[in-house]
């Protein structure tokens, strides 16, 4: 009890310099527990929705995917209606309804402007009837009654002010149709943000499948007291086989594990910032114990002197930790809770809809962040406080908050060049690997070694470093900037850990600028290597293009030709026998010219003729293939065919590898024009002269296929640099909490710093030097150690990035490019940093009272 009262009572009386250590243990628990909430509240969205959706049994073709966004053919699996009879003659169905559902549809208002999600959720297109008012309810208007209705979900027809009465366009492969908004519903459940339209049956059936008469689904409730599992049962005798049967449990299950991937990523990689978060905070953490523990070095000597035993003294340091562990992680699960808010608002911009009704908080959330912030609080704590006990009872007859020795240890300086050392080999080993699997696995074990080399050795470099930046920014500042220089060397060790936590952050920064410029460079010269044609129509998301828009293209004047590529499935057996699964390209003979690919023997352009085809590289070694050899291609809905090996490509530094082509007309005659793949993608070129004209055409064409973009070769170049980047300015706003964190421990360090030195400031001002230098003097100290974590981070993650360059080469991203412009801002943005961090302590030694500064203990 005496040991809590002590820690309660120093926690007390240093509480304003514990408390931007608070801080960091506040942001990196609410980090963790935002993600988990926000997690957690996504699957009881999804869990709402399924349970709502799923009937007891659902029925479907054999082998359909109802979460397929893009089929095939463009059109969903589908069977007669009389599975609905047979069905309802079933021993214990009481219900069976026949439904439509697509999810290959695109739907536009009166301006050809898409209303569904342009991503994330999808857009729906089902039938309407009795069975859908388990999951909405018509708000306003009517039930769809014929062809000309359609009922759209509220939250498309607010965010798009759809009224009763506006007009929708339906784009689907079965044709392009316009129907009146008759009526509104609203879900009862949460959208997480799914464009939803409802059809009357036949024309659902129609427009969406092609003809009347056809479902994609039957959805079957049991009798009273029927298991799930006894019903499925009775379905399956009385349909026999050729059909998927899920009960509803089965159908939940499926539904999250569609959503799981990308919840999973979410999670872990929110997670994976998170903990970065928490090792810089370490160093805060770290460094306020370790200067607290040296400013209180006489107080530790009398509580020794007095009776008090190293373990007493150690045990009062860790529950000064814990305490603050406790503090900032209680904060830190309350503000976790404002972040989940806070991301589901960020979701909703894009596209993802999230109730505040749903918030789920878990028991878990609020156990697995205080046990994180205390034991990651008490770990950083624990060598302070074992340096605490070791204070000798003659402390008390020295000056409090004497510096800490200069001279980095040379078994420190030793094994942090042997940490650097073996990470850097582990590095150059990434970079020689012939493998990605083998390669990634020696750059991780090397960014891992180096990082930690580089803590460690971090006060060994301190010296060095400082003094040049000292010489390159400090010394135009004269006197006072030396005195900045050598306040930053007086303690390398606090100077290594301050610089280290802004180091972390940063060098992730530069690893991932270099792997992003880099991916963008090799894209753009493999685009201008290979690509021959003028330009490629395509879904953003990879949807087929429907046959309108297909012909859309086709009529526009000033083009030369236009190339269809069509992906089937197909079952190849090789000379050995042995059976696998592919994905055939059926492409036309202009396709070697659209899309330029190194061949490894043989003639491309005869594998566009009749019973010809080509395989990659790859393929051709796993399977024993050589040009010449003749392989059995089984399509997938259609017939075999016995097609011969005329050419083999290479797959490695290509666009499209691993592709294996064959003509379109041979692909045709083995698979029924039903069910022939719609094709993905378009490649045209223009007649000489009129590239300007036919690309202006092309975009007019397909103005009414808002789905679809048109890019020429430099749009598709900037589409990708646009790609790269925001995906890099999510990274970089998520690495920002590292980095605010990294902050507050120079904040810390300073303010800190300048309470031991209260004395030294107050004989400076007492022999003439000015509020004005003094907070200068300040700030350049804080500058210079924001710049030494630059510098350190910078080059490090440099490294870093080129190892994965050249680890990435091996997929074809040969092109090693630094972006030094970024490089540059960001380290001239570290000095900025470091005087925003320098703006409280500085004001504070600016205002201290000379005579009490000199008067201090």
């Amino acid at each position: 009890m005496t040991v809590f009262r002590t820690s309660l009572r120093n926690l007390l009386a240093h509480k304003g310099r514990m408390a931007l250590s608070a801080v960091a243990v506040l942001l990196s628990v609410a980090f963790v527990s935002g993600t988990l909430v926000f997690t957690d509240t996504m699957n009881t969205t999804f869990d709402k929705l399924f349970a709502v959706t799923a009937s007891d049994v659902t029925v479907s073709p054999k082998g359909a995917d109802p979460s397929d966004e893009s089929p095939d053919t463009g059109r969903p699996e589908s069977f007669p209606a009389s599975v609905v009879a047979e069905v309802r003659k079933a021993k214990g169905v009481a219900e069976a309804q026949g439904s439509v559902t697509s999810l290959g549809v695109t739907v536009v208002d009166a301006g050809n402007k898409n209303v569904g999600p342009t991503s994330g959720a999808p857009t729906i297109a089902a039938n309407w009837s009795p069975y859908e008012l388990r999951s909405v309810e018509l708000a306003e208007g009517r039930e769809p009654r014929g062809p000309t209705d359609v009922v759209v979900d509220r939250g498309t027809a607010d965010k798009h002010g759809l009224k009763l009465g506006a007009t929708l366009r339906t784009i689907s492969a079965a044709g392009d149709f316009t129907a009146k908004v008759s009526g509104i519903v609203e879900f009862k459940v949460t959208n997480p943000g799914a464009t939803v339209v409802y059809f009357d049956t036949a024309t659902a059936q129609r427009q969406l499948l092609g003809k009347e008469g056809l479902f994609t689904q039957v959805m079957v409730e049991g009798k009273p007291g029927v298991a799930d599992e006894t019903l499925k049962a009775d379905v399956a005798a009385a349909l026999g086989g050729g059909y998927t049967l899920q009960t509803a449990a089965e159908a939940a299950d499926a539904g999250r594990e569609d959503v799981a991937g990308f919840l999973d990523v979410m999670k872990y990689a929110m997670l994976g910032f998170a903990g970065i978060a928490f090792l810089v905070g370490v160093f805060l953490i770290v460094n306020t114990f370790s200067m607290l523990v040296a400013q209180r070095t006489r107080e530790i000597g009398l509580l020794r002197a007095v009776g008090a035993g190293r373990r007493q003294i150690n045990r009062s340091v860790l529950v000064e930790a814990v305490m603050l562990g406790v503090i900032g992680s209680v904060a830190g699960v309350a503000a976790g809770v404002g972040l989940a808010v806070g991301l589901m608002e960020l979701m909703s911009t894009m596209g993802m809809e999230l109730s505040t009704r749903d918030l789920t908080v878990a028991w878990t959330t609020p156990v697995v962040g205080l046990a994180l912030g205390v034991l990651v609080t008490v770990l950083s704590a624990y060598v302070p406080a074992r340096r605490a006990g070791k204070v000798s009872p003659m402390a008390a007859l020295r000056d409090a908050g004497t510096p800490a020795d200069g001279r980095a240890g040379r078994l420190r300086g030793a094994l942090g060049l042997l940490l650097t050392l073996a990470g850097g080999g582990a590095l150059w080993a990434a970079t020689q690997a012939e493998k990605a699997g083998t390669g990634s696995l020696w750059l991780g074990v090397g960014i891992v070694l180096s990082l930690l080399g580089f803590v460690v050795v971090g006060p060994v470099l301190a010296g060095g470093v400082v003094r040049v930046l000292g010489a390159v920014v400090l010394r135009v500042f004269g006197p006072v900037g030396r005195m900045a220089e050598r306040n930053a060397l007086r303690n390398p060790r606090r100077t290594g850990a301050t610089g280290a936590a802004l180091m972390i952050g940063l060098a992730l920064v530069a690893c991932l600028s270099v792997v992003g410029s880099s991916m963008v460079a090799s894209a753009t010269e493999e685009l201008d290597r290979s690509v021959g044609a003028d330009y490629i129509v395509q879904h953003p998301m990879g949807a087929p293009i429907v046959p309108q828009a297909q012909a859309a293209v086709e009529k526009v004047a000033g083009l030369d030709h236009v190339t269809e590529y069509r992906p089937v499935d197909v079952r190849i057996t090789d000379p050995a026998g042995k059976v696998s699964r592919e994905r055939l390209a059926a492409t036309e003979p202009e396709y070697p010219r659209d899309l330029k690919r190194e061949v490894a023997s043989g003639d491309l352009a005869a594998a566009f003729g009749p019973g010809a085809m080509s395989v990659g590289s790859d393929y051709a070694t796993a399977h024993g293939v050589k040009v010449g050899d003749t392989l059995s291609v089984a399509f997938a809905h259609g017939s075999t065919a016995r097609l011969k090996v005329v050419a083999i490509t290479v797959d490695s530094g290509n666009v499209d590898n691993g592709a294996l082509y064959t003509n379109v007309t041979t692909a045709r005659a083995h698979v029924p024009a039903e069910r022939m793949p719609a094709p993905v993608l378009l490649l045209a070129s223009a007649r000489d002269g009129q590239e300007e004209a036919a690309y202006a055409s092309l975009k007019t064409a397909l103005a009414e296929y808002p789905q679809y973009k048109v890019a020429d070769q430099a749009d598709y170049k900037e589409s990708l640099q646009k790609q790269v980047g925001q995906l890099l300015n999510i990274v970089y706003g998520l690495l920002a909490l590292a980095i605010v964190v990294a902050i507050l421990g120079v904040v810390n360090t300073l303010a800190l710093s300048v309470v031991e030195r209260t004395r030294e400031i107050g004989l400076m001002r007492a022999i003439g030097l000015s509020r004005r230098q003094l907070r200068r003097m300040i700030r350049l100290e804080s500058v210079v150690i924001a710049l030494f974590g630059a510098l350190l981070g910078l080059g490090l993650g440099m490294g870093w990035g080129t190892a994965a360059q050249q680890l990435l080469a091996l997929e074809g991203f040969g092109v090693l490019e630094i972006p030094w412009p970024t490089i540059a801002t960001v380290f001239v943005g570290s000095a900025f940093v470091g005087l925003f961090a320098a703006l409280v302590p500085a004001f504070r030694a600016g205002r201290m009272n000379v005579l009490n500064a000199i008067a201090s203990d």
